[in-house]
C-alpha cells in the first residue's frame, strides 16, 4: 500500500494546536509504538489505520525527523502570517497594560493555556513602517485563533522571555536560596545544549514561578 506523507520539514509547519493535542497525550501515554502512531497522525494527518500499515523504518525515520524538529530551540520570531493576516510581536514591552502582564504572566508556561499568552504576544499588524510596526489594541480573548499559530514562534516567544529573565536576574542572584539557584543554572546549560522543546515545557513554568521576574 502506497501512502502520500505530509513531513514537516521546519518548525513553522507545525502548529501550536497539533503541539499542544500530541503534548496531553504523551504526558499520559508512555507505549512507544503508540506514541509514533499518533505522532503521524497529529503532524502528517495520517489516520491511525493507515499508520499502522506502514513499514515500522518508515515510522521510525518520520517520527525521528519530527523529534528533531520538536527539540529546536529557535530565535524569536517577530512576525508572521497566519490565514493572510500578519501578525507582530509586541513592539514595545515597556508600555504593556496590567492587563497584558497578567495574562502574559499566567499563562506563558502553561501549555493548556498558552495560546492565551501568545494572543496578547502576537497581535495583527495595523501599520508598518519599514521593519517598525504597531499592531492592534489589547483586547481579553480566549486566544484559540492563535493555536493555528506556528511553533517556531511560540517557542521562540517563551526562550525570549526566560532569557529575558535570566538577563535581569543577575542582579538578584545573592537574593536566590542555592537550591534555586543550582536548579536555574543547571537547565540553562540543558537549553544551551540542545536539550529544546520537551525538557523546556516542563521546567519553564516552575521556574518563572519561582523567580518572579517573567517581565519584571
Amino acid at each position: 500500500m502506497k501512502l502520500k506523507v505530509f513531513i514537516p520539514s521546519e518548525l513553522s509547519e507545525i502548529t501550536l494546536d497539533q503541539y499542544q493535542r500530541y503534548l496531553k497525550i504523551s504526558s499520559k501515554e508512555t507505549d512507544q509504538a503508540f506514541l509514533q502512531s499518533k505522532m503521524l497522525e497529529i503532524f502528517c494527518g495520517l489516520k491511525l489505520t493507515d499508520a499502522m500499515k506502514m513499514k515500522i523504518s518508515d515510522v521510525n525515520s518520520i517520527t525521528e525527523i519530527l523529534s528533531d524538529l520538536l527539540n529546536e530551540t529557535p530565535n524569536l520570531i517577530k512576525k508572521f502570517k497566519m490565514k493572510g493576516v500578519e501578525y507582530g510581536f509586541i513592539p514595545n514591552l515597556e508600555d504593556i497594560s496590567l492587563g497584558e502582564y497578567i495574562d502574559i504572566d499566567n499563562y506563558i508556561g502553561d501549555w493548556e493555556n498558552i495560546h492565551r499568552a501568545m494572543a496578547v504576544l502576537y497581535r495583527p499588524i495595523v501599520n508598518k513602517y519599514g521593519e517598525r510596526y504597531n499592531i492592534e489594541e489589547y483586547q481579553v480573548t480566549d486566544g484559540e485563533i492563535m493555536k493555528d499559530m506556528p511553533m517556531d514562534a511560540v517557542i521562540g516567544s517563551m526562550l525570549f522571555f526566560y532569557h529575558l529573565g535570566i538577563d535581569l536576574s543577575q542582579a538578584m542572584m545573592k537574593y536566590l536560596e542555592e537550591s534555586q539557584e543550582t536548579r536555574l543554572v543547571q537547565y540553562l546549560s540543558s537549553v544551551k545544549s540542545g536539550v529544546g522543546i520537551n525538557q523546556f515545557s516542563h521546567s519553564l513554568k516552575e521556574i518563572l514561578q519561582d523567580l518572579k521576574i517573567s517581565l519584571n
